[in-house]
C-alpha cells in the first residue's frame, strides 16, 4: 500500500495528541510560551544543486523564521540538521550563510546534528526554530465568516526568478535573489497578531494556502486576483495579466503573510509604521468550503487544475513543477 504526506500525517496525528501539537492542524507547536516550528529544504526539491551554498543556508534560516512570524512570535534560538556530502568546502559556504541569516534576525544557533552521506548523494537539510509567543497567537483554524483576507508581501517573484534560472541557469536580477534569498516578514506579524483571527505563511502558493486556512476554519474562500499587488519586476518580466496573475497566486515559495482580519480592520493602519513591502486585500472568508476565484473585472474564474505546491515527491516539488 502507497501512502502519500497526508495519510503520514494522519498516522502521526494518532500519537501526537500532546495540547502542544495543535492537532498538527498549523504550522508550529505552543509549549509553555514557545513557539516550535521545524522545516527540512531538500536539494532539487526546494533549491538547485547549482544554487549558491551559502544562499541555500540563508534560506533554510528563512522559512523557519517565516513559520514564527506567522505566529507573532520573537525568534529565539534554532537547532540546525546538516548532512555532509562530499569534502565538505559546500558544507563550509552554507554554514556562512546560516550564520548571517542568524545574524540578522537575532537567531542564536544552540545545537543540532551532523551526518555524512556518500558522496555525491542529494542534500536534505533541516532546522528547528524556537520563538517567544506574544500576547496572541494566531493559528490556521481560528477565521471567522466575514473576515477579510489581507495578503502582507508580493506572491510570485520567487517563481518567476526560480524559472528564469532555470532557464538560464546564469540568470541574475531581483527576483533571483528574492528565490534564493526570502525575507521573513517578523516585525509585521508581530504587529497583525493580535488582531489576527487567523494567521499563516504562504509558502505553497496563496491560493493553497487560502483554501487551507478556510478549510482549517471551517469557511469558504472567495480570492480576487485583481487585488493581487504584483511587484514591479515581475510586472516588467512577465506582465500583468490574468495568466500572470494566475501564475502569481500558485507559485509558492513566496513567504509571505496571510491574515484573516474583522471586516471593521484595516491591515494598512495596523502595520503603517513599518511599511510593508506591499499589502493588499485579496479576499473573504464565506459559508461553504473550499475556495472560489473572481478576477477580470469581477467575474468567476475557473480553478486551475493545481492551486499551488502539494508535497507529492519530486514530481510535485517547487523545482520540478514549475516551467
Amino acid at each position: 500500500m502507497s501512502l502519500g504526506e497526508f495519510d503520514l500525517i494522519e498516522r502521526v496525528r494518532r500519537f501526537a495528541d500532546h495540547p502542544a501539537a495543535l492537532g498538527l492542524a498549523d504550522d508550529a507547536a505552543l509549549l509553555d510560551g514557545l513557539v516550535i516550528t521545524h522545516d527540512s529544504i531538500a536539494e532539487g526539491v526546494h533549491f538547485l544543486p547549482a544554487d549558491p551554498p551559502a544562499s541555500v543556508g540563508w534560506k533554510l534560516v528563512a522559512v523557519n523564521l517565516s513559520d514564527l512570524a506567522a505566529k507573532g512570535a520573537n525568534p529565539l534560538a534554532a537547532l540546525l540538521s546538516l548532512t555532509i556530502a562530499g569534502d565538505g568546502e559546500w558544507e563550509e559556504l552554507f554554514l556562512g550563510g546560516i550564520e548571517a541569516a542568524c545574524e540578522s534576525y537575532g537567531l542564536a544557533l544552540i545545537g543540532g546534528d551532523t551526518i555524512s552521506l556518500p558522496a555525491d548523494s542529494a542534500r536534505v537539510l533541516g532546522m528547528t526554530a524556537i520563538g517567544r509567543a506574544g500576547e496572541a497567537m494566531p493559528k490556521r483554524s481560528g477565521g471567522r465568516l466575514g473576515d477579510k483576507l489581507w495578503l502582507v508581501g508580493n506572491v510570485g517573484d520567487s517563481a518567476a526568478g526560480l524559472a528564469q534560472l532555470i532557464a538560464d541557469p546564469r540568470a541574475v536580477g531581483p527576483l533571483v535573489d528574492i528565490y534564493r534569498r526570502p525575507i521573513p516578514l517578523i516585525a509585521l506579524g508581530k504587529l497583525l497578531a493580535p488582531h489576527a483571527n487567523a494567521m499563516m505563511d504562504v509558502s505553497d502558493g496563496l491560493l493553497i494556502d487560502a483554501a487551507r486556512l478556510a478549510r482549517a476554519s471551517g469557511c469558504a474562500a472567495r480570492i480576487d486576483l485583481d487585488a493581487i499587488s504584483l511587484s514591479e519586476p515581475f510586472r516588467d518580466l512577465r506582465g500583468d495579466g490574468l495568466e500572470e496573475r494566475m501564475f502569481a497566486a500558485t507559485g509558492g515559495d513566496d513567504y509571505a503573510l496571510l491574515a484573516a482580519l474583522p471586516p471593521g480592520l484595516d491591515a494598512a493602519l495596523i502595520l503603517s509604521s513599518l511599511s510593508p513591502p506591499s499589502l493588499a486585500c485579496v479576499g473573504t472568508l464565506r459559508a461553504g468550503q473550499g475556495i472560489s476565484l473572481v478576477g477580470d473585472g469581477g467575474r468567476a474564474i475557473e480553478l486551475p487544475e493545481h492551486l499551488g505546491h502539494e508535497h507529492r515527491g519530486i514530481s510535485g516539488s517547487p523545482v520540478a513543477d514549475r516551467p
